[in-house]
């Protein structure tokens, strides 16, 4: 499991790899165990099937989540 530095570091990596892709509503740090993991929000399964699983050993974890819209 990665510790903080690391998913901090493997996140800049991930943002800069699918940050042209369609889709991708999110990208942030998650405790998982004893240790952190990236989370990446997408808006359909098929978004999620072309996110890495993993970057720089720092496990990825993929989440449908729909269209993000304001509210007010």
């Amino acid at each position: 499991m990665a510790d903080l530095p690391q998913a901090r570091a493997a996140k800049e990596g991930l943002r800069a790899r699918i940050r042209d892709r369609d889709g991708v509503v999110g990208v942030g740090i998650a405790r998982r165990g004893d240790g952190y993991c990236l989370k990446v929000n997408v808006t359909t399964e098929d978004v999620a099937t072309r996110v890495p699983s993993d970057i720089d050993g720092v496990e990825v974890r993929v989440r449908v989540v729909g269209r993000i819209t304001a509210q007010a």
